[in-house]
Formats: structure tokens, C-alpha cells, sequence
């Protein structure tokens, strides 16, 4: 996360620094020099503290987000589970929309979406379709609860409009690395396309694997099987028409010759004897 991701190791490392330089300033007799390193070191390490602690009340609104759920994370439940001031967690975070934009972007850092770049190199559409359910699925089932709860309470909170924004235009950009290769045209590759995105939704893995007992290869399976069948060719409508046609004029060729054959023997019947 870009705004709350902070890298101790070179914070640490400057502050050594600049304490290094506080020293060997005050051991030269440099006054002035030592007062400035003094401040730079002051500043330095108030930084540090103050990202350490937006970063406390960052992934205390996660756990509570996964917990609970969006709709019953409070404000008030952030700063008791982060240990700070109410007035703190404003200062850092002034509204709702700041801190969970704040808290997705945390969250997505830590279990990043399947990138459908690593999907490109594959030629094959099938065996493409069959990678990415695979990592996706495994992503589904690793972070199915916070999905549930954010999925669940995404009509009710106005602040996560723009994360679940962000996850769709993530499934449109990997609904659109599937369809690539592909032959179909017309109304099959409407029916594929419609196949893929159903396949690629987390209500799909949830339907299979959680609700009808698949696991998670079994569901690749049925995933992959069912977008193979939508691209299938149907059967030549005309020439099923002429065979039907064929078939209903062979047998009323039949009957033709049947009621002559008979008009004939009832001709017999009645021819008079000699």
C-alpha cells in the first residue's frame, strides 16, 4: 500500500545516520552544525512515528472490516482496537472514505489479485481459461471472508464504491485476456464471453465449492468444460431442414404408392367372372 506501506529499514537507517552525524558533530564543537542535526533528527523520527502509527490504524479498520464487516466498523471501534485517540485517528484519516480507501489499498498490497500478464505468453485459450480459474479460485478461497463482507455491506457503504470499482475493472481486464485467440464470432462469441465472465465471478466459486461441495480443480473443470460448450458449433439448422423435408417426402411417397396399390386390388374385387 503506497500511502501506508512504510520501509522501516531505511527510515532506521537514515535516523542511525543522522545520529552518526548529531555525534561527530558535537565532538568537532560545531554548534551550529550539531543544532541542525539535532532537527533533522528530531524530524526524522517523527515521521517515523507518525507512519507507524497511520499504519496501527490501518490494519486495526482491516481486521475489524474482516471480522465484522464493513458496515459495523466503526470509527470509534478503529481507535479502541488501534490503542489511540479518537482525535488521532481524525487527524490522520478526516472521514470514512479516507480510511477505507486507506484500509483496501492496505489489504490489496497484502493479497494482491492474479495479474492476467503472467496469462498472456499462453497461446491456447483453454489452457489459458484453466490458469487463471485456477489462481483465482485459490485467491477466492484464501480471502473468501473478507470478500463476503465486503461484498455483502458494498450497497450500504458509500466508501467502498471506489475498491469494488477497482476490483471490476480488475475482472474486465482479465475477462479480456480470456477472449483473446479466440475463433468464435457472432452470437457464439457472445455466448463465450458470457461464460468466461461467469466463470471468472466470485459468486461461481462460492456456488460450487461452498454451497455444492466441489473443490476448487473440480470447479476449474466444470468452469472450463462449461466455456468449451458455448463455443461448440450448433447443428447446420438447413441441413437438418432438408433431412426432415426428405424424410416427411419419403413417407408420403410411400403412402402415395400404398393407396394406389390398393385402388388397384379393390379394381380386381369388382372385375365380374367368367
Amino acid at each position: 500500500m503506497l500511502c501506508v506501506n512504510i520501509d522501516r529499514t531505511v527510515v532506521t537507517g537514515e535516523i542511525g545516520r543522522k545520529e552518526a552525524e548529531l555525534t561527530n558533530s558535537a565532538d568537532a564543537g560545531t554548534g551550529s552544525e550539531a543544532v541542525r542535526a539535532r532537527r533533522r533528527y528530531r524530524q526524522l523520527r517523527r515521521a517515523e512515528l507518525e507512519a507507524q502509527t497511520r499504519l496501527r490504524i490501518t490494519e486495526a479498520a482491516m481486521k475489524l472490516t474482516g471480522t465484522l464487516g464493513p458496515l459495523r466498523t466503526t470509527l470509534t471501534a478503529v481507535f479502541e482496537e488501534a490503542g489511540v485517540q479518537r482525535g488521532t485517528v481524525y487527524r490522520h484519516f478526516p472521514d470514512e472514505d479516507a480510511l477505507f480507501g486507506a484500509c483496501s489499498m492496505h489489504w490489496l498490497s497484502l493479497n494482491p489479485t492474479p495479474s492476467p500478464d503472467a496469462w498472456v505468453g499462453i497461446e491456447d485459450p483453454s489452457q489459458r481459461l484453466r490458469r487463471a480459474l485456477a489462481e483465482l479460485y485459490h485467491w477466492y478461497e484464501r480471502n473468501q471472508r473478507m470478500l463476503d463482507n465486503v461484498f455483502r455491506d458494498a450497497p450500504l457503504v458509500s466508501a467502498l464504491k471506489p475498491p469494488v470499482e477497482g476490483f471490476q475493472r480488475q475482472l474486465s481486464a482479465m475477462h479480456a485476456t480470456l477472449m483473446r485467440g479466440r475463433p468464435q464470432r457472432g452470437r457464439r462469441r457472445a455466448r463465450v464471453g458470457g461464460a468466461v465472465g461467469l466463470a471468472i465471478g466470485f459468486g461461481a466459486w462460492s456456488s460450487l465449492v461452498r454451497e455444492n461441495g466441489l473443490d476448487s480443480a473440480e470447479a476449474v473443470d466444470l468452469m472450463a468444460a462449461m466455456v468449451a460448450a458455448a463455443g461448440a458449433r450448433e447443428p447446420d439448422q438447413t441441413k437438418a431442414s432438408h433431412i426432415g423435408n426428405d424424410a416427411q417426402g419419403s413417407r408420403s411417397s410411400g403412402a402415395s404408392l400404398l393407396t394406389r396399390r390398393a385402388s388397384s386390388l379393390r379394381t380386381v374385387s369388382r372385375a365380374p367372372s367368367f
